[in-house]
């Protein structure tokens, strides 16, 4: 089980009330918000490994330099130097990061990320090497490019907050978007995503990016239908397509998660007991994790 940790624990923080708070009065609902869906995830899927990915870089300069509006907007402040930008992130939100970061590590639930690397990359490269079932979750639309169902790769998508998720394999991808799931990536890359700042191509919606890789195929055989004057685009498909060509050229390689990212060494086992039992406790105090925290250990054990 690969979770997509950022996006878990912005659902968490937006799914459980903020008066959820330490005894100094410090909001911690992404923390306990995040708990409690580990807690739920073991419950339901019994998972032998799991493993939070993390994004040591939510948006890497190689993405940006090949389409540098990629997360623009989500930009707070621009750092230069090979750092990372930092992202726009709630106020009460950011100082419960390392909170997370320090439950996990002192739990033993394996937490990786990887310089230069999103947590998608880190989930792509864990799912392409796994020999399967492999579950992802996450609320990324982005990694339904994953999903393989002879290999047992399917998606976890959270419907709300932190409670139930979709179980979303290829069948549900085609029936939902009318693409395959090995066509998902080039259908995104057409379509864009506002949320990624990935503008795609010009009067191409969900509907029609769907209909045109459905019928040529890939975005490769859409952009030479768009070069082929017999081909059955209408003028205005035809000429938002050439006219994109600079960022078709690119698109693909932003929208597809990295396959072969340069993992560290970490075992991925979900322990039946908390690594650093004395560090759990003095975080459980320290941030009133109370019964989260309990509820997982629990769990942990059966």
């Amino acid at each position: 089980m690969l979770l997509d940790t950022a996006s878990l624990y912005f659902r968490a923080y937006f799914g459980v009330p903020d008066t959820v708070r330490a005894p100094d009065g410090t909001p911690v609902n992404a923390v306990r918000g995040l708990l409690d869906f580990i807690t739920r995830l073991v419950q339901d899927h019994h998972p032998d490994d799991l493993v939070a990915c993390m994004d040591a870089d939510w948006r890497p300069h190689w993405r940006v330099e090949l389409i540098p509006s990629y997360k623009a907007h989500r930009v707070a402040v621009e750092t230069g130097d090979g750092v990372p930008d930092e992202e726009e992130v709630p106020d009460t939100l950011a100082p419960q990061v390392p909170v997370i970061e320090a439950v996990l590590d002192a739990l033993g639930i394996a937490r990786v990320g990887v310089a230069g690397y999103e947590a998608d990359d880190v989930i792509g490269t864990l799912a392409a090497a796994s020999p399967g079932p492999v579950d992802i979750v996450t609320g990324d639309r982005d990694l339904f490019q994953l999903v393989d169902d002879k290999r047992g790769v399917r998606v976890l998508y959270p419907r709300k907050g932190v409670g139930d998720c979709d179980a979303i394999d290829e069948d549900l991808i085609r029936t939902k978007y009318g693409v395959r799931a090995d066509q998902y990536a080039d259908f995104a890359a057409l379509r864009g995503d506002a949320s990624d700042g990935l503008p795609g191509v010009k009067g191409i919606g969900e509907k029609t990016a769907a209909q045109l890789i459905t019928e040529y195929g890939d975005l490769a055989g859409v952009r030479a239908a768009a070069e082929d004057r017999t081909s059955r685009l209408t003028p205005a498909k035809r000429r938002g397509i050439v006219e994109a060509a600079a960022y078709l050229d690119v698109a693909p390689k932003v929208v597809r998660v990295a396959l072969d990212v340069p993992l560290p060494a970490f075992d991925p086992a979900l322990p039946a007991e908390a690594l650093h039992p004395e560090t759990v406790d003095e975080l459980a105090q320290r941030w009133g994790l109370g019964s989260s925290l309990t509820r997982l250990l629990a769990t942990l054990g059966r």
